[in-house]
């Protein structure tokens, strides 16, 4: 990495453990009156689309009126599932939180019109959740990684008043932005004998092959995504991305972390961001796939935007750097309230 602004260098030190949570309120583990208690906090929500109806998804952990969080996963087609390492930090703290899998992914209804998958209509089904949720201005908050990234600021551009605030965990707001980087940053230092095998395998059309993943796993996503040796990734992790739909996630994103050439290629709303008043809390990473730099810059352009910077994460820091991620957004959550 070449650049890095000075206050996401001072972040670098290490961070302090989070002090002990206080005693979590008995109202936060009670479900009177709440439509899901009988499902263990499940709901399926109904999805209007131009191309039909369907349902997706979603799973309330704990109770907290001031404020829940929707997360908002990566892909596109992941699942929720890689977000369970929050079960081990928000409940000690009071924090309600939803899980959702988006519309073609994990335990929601998957069709296969690829009309389907868009930004706007993607945004639109988020906003179908808040509303079938009860969810409003103010206690709704929304946290979305990578792909969720995209998503939350294209909801804050749309739906501002509808929300309290906003997480965009290792996601920048800019996709040539992150083609470059990936050009110009990682493959630079990658093996390039390796590096002309990937780029020959892509334009063969041929990343189906496992050569493909073979060379990209140790050489980008054990460096980049998630820093442990794949033998050693998380259940909730592998969970995941084993059930990616990879129709949906090849169409949008591209073959691989490794840059993106599907429908969001062009997409840029970079200088958009002084338009979302929203408090929002940037989060980057030393390894991620994506510039840290760029983050930190993001966080200065939103007119209430907060940086963190994870000095020993990758695009996965929830993991990778669990303790300075967690400490930094619960401390942004909490002051929320």
């Amino acid at each position: 990495m070449r650049v890095l602004l000075a206050a996401a260098i001072a972040l670098a030190a290490p961070m302090a453990a989070p002090a002990p949570a206080q005693d979590v309120p008995r109202t936060y583990l009670d479900s009177t009156g709440k439509a899901d208690a009988w499902s263990g906090g499940v709901r399926m929500v109904p999805i209007r689309t131009p191309k039909g109806d369907f349902s997706v998804w979603t799973k309330r952990v704990g109770n907290n009126p001031k404020r829940a969080i929707l997360l908002l996963h990566g892909g596109p087609g992941a699942t929720h599932d890689y977000f369970e390492a929050f079960d081990s930090f928000l409940p000690r703290e009071g924090l309600e939180y939803i899980y959702y899998d988006q519309l073609g992914s994990g335990r929601s209804d998957k069709p296969t019109d690829t009309d389907l998958w868009t930004i706007d209509r993607f945004v639109d089904e988020v906003e179908q959740v808040r509303v079938a949720l009860g969810l409003t201005k103010d206690n709704f908050c929304v946290l979305g990684h990578s792909w969720g990234g995209i998503l939350a600021i294209e909801y804050a551009l749309k739906y501002p008043a509808n929300l309290k605030c906003m997480v965009v965990s290792n996601m920048m707001a800019s996709i040539p932005a992150y083609n470059a980087y990936a050009q110009k940053t990682l493959m630079p230092a990658m093996d390039q004998t390796l590096l002309a095998e990937v780029k020959a395998i892509e334009a063969r059309g041929d990343t189906a092959n496992p050569r493909y993943m073979q060379i990209l796993g140790p050489m980008h996503y054990e460096r980049h995504f998630l820093r442990r040796p794949a033998a050693e990734w998380p259940e909730p992790v592998n969970r995941a991305f084993g059930q990616l739909n990879t129709q949906l996630y090849t169409l949008m994103q591209g073959p691989s972390e490794l840059g993106a050439s599907g429908r969001l290629v062009n997409w840029d709303r970079f200088e958009d961001l002084a338009r979302i008043k929203t408090p929002t809390l940037v989060i980057g990473a030393r390894y991620d796939t994506m510039d840290p730099a760029h983050m930190a810059a993001m966080a200065k352009k939103l007119p209430n935007g907060q940086f963190a910077l994870m000095p020993e994460g990758s695009h996965m820091a929830m993991y990778d750097d669990q303790q300075r991620y967690f400490a930094a957004l619960t401390a942004f959550l909490k002051a929320r309230e």
